[in-house]
């Protein structure tokens, strides 16, 4: 079943509104949009129909002129002739076949005034093409943005971020056991270089002693003198 019926629907509908309360709005402005497109289509149609109509009453209209001046043509003739009788004859038939050209000419009319009815349905349809189609752009770009959005939220509902931490600090915990573990295989292992730095070190403290006691013998010499 057709969105829209008729085509008076379309050019009278709020495509906002449909779009709004549509559960589904991006399919819905697509199948707006095919509506539209295949109603466009029939207008135009439509109107190419009356274009080719108009062509031919016109066509017919001039066959009719001109036969109706080739009756009046045939009148004067037969009065020419005093035959009174067929230039009547020749008179109504040239009176009638003007009164098939006026109609005619009517039937032209009401086929322009219909072909410039039409002219506006399209442009006012074109124009609601146009505003489904940006709609419908807006629309896609949406749904792409929310789609992405909505993929990273459930990959984050997914992934449970307090849960991976703690399982990050265990594994810390982890490395620094086995850090702590190492360094303990090393507490009381002396190395060569360990023993001789501790000579050099006890060597720098023996001369500080040294001059230690030089001081304080120094300052008893000169307290005793």
């Amino acid at each position: 079943m057709s969105i829209f019926s008729r085509f008076s629907d379309i050019i009278n509908s709020n495509i906002n509104a449909i779009l709004d309360k549509a559960e589904d709005p991006e399919k819905m402005v697509r199948l707006i949009i095919q509506e539209m497109e295949e109603t466009l289509v029939e207008v135009r149609t439509q109107s190419a129909k009356l274009i080719a109509d108009k062509k031919e009453l016109g066509r017919r209209g001039e066959r009719l002129e001109a036969e109706a001046a080739e009756w009046d043509r045939k009148a004067e003739v037969a009065l020419s002739k005093d035959r009174e009788d067929l230039a009547r004859a020749a008179l109504k038939e040239k009176t009638e076949t003007l009164e098939a050209a006026s109609g005619v000419t009517e039937d032209i009319a009401q086929i322009e005034h219909n072909l410039q009815k039409l002219s506006s349905d399209i442009a006012q349809l074109q124009q609601k093409l146009n505003d489904a189609k940006q709609r419908q752009k807006a629309l896609i770009v949406r749904g792409k943005t929310a789609r992405s959005r909505m993929g990273v939220r459930r990959k984050l509902h997914d992934v449970n971020i307090e849960d991976a931490m703690n399982r990050f600090e265990r594994f810390e915990r982890k490395i620094d056991d086995m850090e702590g573990e190492v360094e303990s295989y090393d507490l009381g292992q002396r190395t060569l270089s360990d023993e001789i730095a501790d000579l050099e070190n006890d060597e720098r403290v023996d001369e500080e002693l040294a001059k230690l006691k030089a001081r304080m013998g120094s300052g008893e010499d000169q307290s005793h003198g």
